[in-house]
């Protein structure tokens, strides 16, 4: 039912039955894929989603997995129709690391990267890759967890707003001081509603820098990359 504009769209296909793959997305003014307003368009703006499809893996009850990346996409440029919500993903030329680079710098999530002669096979493989973009950013930090047996993490805030964990991996030299500077702010009652978080809650004043995946609304896979006290 959520995806019932594209369900609609895919009967134009012309064949008998299909598997693709691809990925839902939805657009801002730019025509960029804006990933933290998808989850609302799912439910909400159902019409404005977009499929962009990069595999074919079965069609007419063929199984294409065993066909090389470069003709299944070939069969699948064929088989999509142009100018809809179900869109063929073209390749982009050059080499892996440039177009990472590129989309980051656009503002993307990330880029999806496949073997132009592998073959399909489910799970975990390097022949395809998904890799998101990260950032960096400054941000408050606002408490600390140092649970034995677990990674030290940093708890962040950005302009009041919770945003999670960061993991510091420093060295001991970098971490004892940043443990120096910790310690001469512990002491903060909890922020509104982390009262049941496990951590020692700081006293304003402490900056980090951290690095953590582009296009969540929350720290994902976030490290801490430096710190330093506000002037």
């Amino acid at each position: 039912v959520k995806y019932r504009p594209l369900a609609d769209e895919a009967k134009s296909i012309e064949a008998e039955s299909f598997i693709i793959e691809g990925e839902t997305i939805v657009t801002d003014e730019a025509g960029l894929s804006d990933f933290h307003t998808l989850r609302s368009a799912i439910t909400r703006r159902p019409q404005d989603l977009y499929l962009v499809a990069f595999d074919l893996l079965h069609l007419n009850g063929h199984d294409l997995r065993d066909m090389p990346l470069k003709d299944r996409r070939e069969i699948l440029q064929a088989v999509v129709p142009a100018g809809g919500h179900i869109q063929f993903s073209e390749a982009l030329p050059g080499t892996g690391e440039a177009v990472y680079h590129l989309a980051c710098e656009a503002g993307l999530e990330g880029i999806v990267s496949k073997r132009l002669d592998s073959l399909y096979r489910s799970g975990s493989t390097m022949n395809w890759r998904k890799i998101k973009c990260y950032v960096e950013k400054e941000m408050d930090i606002i408490g600390v967890k140092r649970e034995t047996g677990k990674p030290a993490m940093v708890l962040m805030a950005d302009k009041g707003h919770y945003m999670g964990g960061a993991f510091v991996t420093f060295k001991a030299d970098k971490r004892q001081d940043l443990w120096d500077r910790v310690q001469g702010k512990v002491g903060a009652p909890p922020p509104k509603g982390l009262a049941k978080e496990k951590a020692e809650w700081l006293k304003p004043g402490l900056v980090g820098r951290v690095k953590f995946l582009k296009g969540e609304e929350k720290l994902r896979h976030a490290s801490l990359k430096g710190f330093r006290e506000e002037e």
